[in-house]
């Protein structure tokens, strides 16, 4: 009996992340035995990942599953599963979304034939198969060949490489019941050892908390290493996670990897606001696609958190364009906006760029004792 698996695989980078995609139909139709391929895959649980692709940290243990859709799917040629694993424990987890991976879809679906390239530049529409997020994605393709070679530099990822515009149609309340779950701009908490505690839930791409870094005695200019060591800090961040997350219609999420929880600090490298993430335990090095999208939300929404710290000219403005600051740099988010008669904005429109890259083509070998049904 053959002792080894092989499955067709690449190895993408997907913006500030990076892992294996592969076709629908190379993978089990069974959900469970699908689960063992992919954390075989990577290598989990094991803090090093070291029998597998992880890179040993949740921005490198995520997987896409790309498939060509069926005909009158909401008018999208491709589907996109994305799945968070973890490097220490066996869950796989595709209720979020994940933009990062998302701008990888396009460059993997021509890299393998499923879709062919137009001259000069391809927008394919993608549907995002976890929240039904549809995005049209638009990737280079001079003389109908797919190029990573550019002058678009993302924080985050050195180099430079091939702009890649991502459009997203329908973010709002992706995971949770709609943009502000609780159905409040702004919500106070009581956490024990620290008091009242006012924060902004908030759903648009990405389910997040967001709280003024200095209620939890920080300055938001810590660096990632200092977060992370920070005990304390976690476990309140925690206990409030799993507190609003209540109020926000999840449920126990004590087993899952969202909401985000977002520390907010002025921004001091001319941008927007500036941010420190947790994913939701470990803090980003830079911040996700759909976290800046989420943020940049609340910075243009009246009475949040994060209008206390940054305060735009909303008036009857329809467009703007915020420098989300980061540990690793900045993200420019840009945003199109309605105002009611009342005065209410609401996000229309959301669009970022990108970078992609192919690092490896070819199959990964998994132990078929690991992968087979029993």
């Amino acid at each position: 009996m053959e002792q080894q698996i092989r499955i067709p695989c690449c190895l993408m980078r997907g913006g500030t992340s990076k892992g294996p995609f592969f076709n629908q139909a190379d993978l089990p139709a069974d959900i469970k035995q699908r689960n063992k391929v992919l954390l075989a895959a990577m290598g989990s649980p094991d803090k090093r990942q070291i029998d597998g692709l992880g890179g040993a940290h949740p921005l490198t243990s995520k997987v896409g599953i790309v498939a060509k859709c069926e005909a009158n799917t909401q008018g999208a040629e491709l589907s996109f599963l994305f799945a968070q694993l973890q490097p220490d424990n066996s869950t796989v987890n595709t209720e979020p979304n994940c933009g990062n991976m998302l701008a990888a879809v396009v460059p993997y679906a021509l890299e393998t034939g499923l879709i062919t390239a137009h001259q000069g530049e391809t927008t394919v529409r993608v549907l995002t198969e976890n929240t039904g997020m549809l995005s049209d994605i638009t990737i280079q393709t001079p003389n109908g060949q797919i190029t990573y070679e550019g002058s678009c530099k993302i924080d985050g990822v050195p180099g430079t490489s091939a702009p890649i515009k991502i459009s997203f149609l329908d973010t709002a309340g992706s995971v949770c019941s709609s943009l502000l779950p609780t159905g409040n701009y702004a919500d106070t908490f009581d956490i024990p050892n620290i008091g009242k505690l006012e924060v902004t839930c908030i759903d648009n791409g990405m389910p997040m908390i967001l709280i003024k870094a200095t209620d939890l005695n920080c300055t938001g200019q810590e660096s990632v290493t200092e977060l992370n060591e920070n005990k304390t800090l976690k476990e309140q961040l925690e206990t409030l996670r799993l507190k609003a997350s209540e109020k926000m219609g999840l449920g126990d999420v004590s087993q899952k990897n969202y909401p985000k929880m977002c520390l907010l600090s002025e921004a001091t490298q001319g941008g927007a606001i500036n941010t420190r993430c947790f994913i939701p335990h470990v803090c980003h090095d830079a911040i996700g696609v759909l976290a800046a999208v989420t943020v940049a939300t609340a910075c243009v929404l009246p009475n949040t958190v994060a209008t206390k710290i940054y305060q735009p000219a909303i008036n009857q403005k329809t467009h703007h364009q915020l420098s989300i600051e980061h540990p690793s740099g900045e993200f420019s988010v840009e945003l199109e906006v309605a105002v009611d008669s009342q005065g209410n904005p609401a996000v229309q429109k959301a669009a970022l760029l990108r970078t992609a890259r192919l690092i490896m083509q070819g199959e990964i070998c998994l132990l078929a004792s690991r992968v087979q049904a029993k």
